[in-house]
């Protein structure tokens, strides 16, 4: 059985990944470290050099190569489920998957203390500017998040709490 992380960037995917990797004793996976392993770039260089089309195609392309592995935990990239009907992965025999969910508001909060490490937010100069944003994006893609399996609530939830929260929810 694999576990799937997904959700809005800034949602805690890689964090509760590695966390619950070392409760379970289960192998981590973060989707977008793997491309840049596998392609020996940034994603933000990627993008820059090739381009959104050829960036979604080699997402895709490792998605379905690692979930094709066993009884590992794997984070996705905020945009993943919303191209190349990689959200058909959520639910499928070998895997559960967890739409780790935040309020707008907290994930502005949370994005713009770290938007200097994130270029899609960095030129935000208010964290209403910003808000506006996360609002606009959530709307597009909060209904392929929502096609996980198990959403969980993260407001106001430790990183431990939720490993606990997901583990409660696989036995």
């Amino acid at each position: 059985m694999n576990i799937i992380l997904t959700g809005y960037m800034g949602c805690g995917k890689t964090e509760i990944g590695s966390r619950l990797s070392q409760k379970l004793a289960m192998k981590f996976i973060d989707l977008d470290l793997y491309i840049e392993k596998k392609e020996d770039s940034s994603i933000t260089k990627i993008f820059d050099k090739k381009g959104d089309i050829y960036f979604r195609k080699i997402e895709s392309k490792y998605l379905h190569e690692i979930i094709k592995k066993d009884n590992i935990i794997l984070s996705l990239g905020g945009g993943t489920p919303c191209y190349h009907e990689n959200h058909k992965i959520f639910n499928n025999d070998n895997n559960i998957s967890f739409y780790l969910k935040y309020s707008r508001k907290n994930l502005s909060k949370r994005l713009f203390a770290i938007k200097k490490n994130r270029p899609l937010i960095s030129q935000f100069k208010t964290e209403e500017k910003l808000l506006e944003y996360i609002s606009k994006h959530l709307f597009e893609r909060e209904l392929y998040y929502s096609m996980a399996k198990n959403t969980l609530s993260c407001d106001d939830k430790s990183i431990d709490q939720l490993c606990d929260q997901i583990i409660e929810t696989l036995e």
